[in-house]
């Protein structure tokens, strides 16, 4: 699992480089897929193994499920983790001033 953390005006890219059990590079028998498991987050894949994990309008945190097929023939063998993303309020960070236009004294 990987935890995350960004405001719910942001959102995260994640991708997956699945390794053996003794951490050489493997690969997949095609795309990852990802989605949500629990939250108000949404997910959207780039390729076939990025995707972001995109923060709700609301704080709160959000459960992503991805999974992959670790057998490169023709069966199937899946993998999976989780993404965990902690969504806070943005905070202000501009005092966005205006003006208006002169007026006599």
């Amino acid at each position: 699992m990987i935890e995350l953390s960004c405001t719910v005006e942001e959102k995260i890219k994640v991708t997956v480089n699945p390794v053996t059990p003794g951490g050489v590079p493997a690969t997949l028998d095609g795309p990852i897929q990802a989605s949500v498991q629990s939250g108000n987050g949404t997910v959207a894949l780039v390729d076939e193994d990025s995707f972001f994990v995109i923060s709700g309008d609301l704080p709160g945190d959000t459960t992503f499920l991805v999974s992959g097929d670790a057998d490169l023939g023709a069966g199937v063998q899946t993998i999976s983790d989780t993404v965990l993303l902690h969504a806070v309020e943005a905070k202000a960070s501009n005092l966005g001033l205006t003006s208006e236009l002169p007026v006599l004294k």
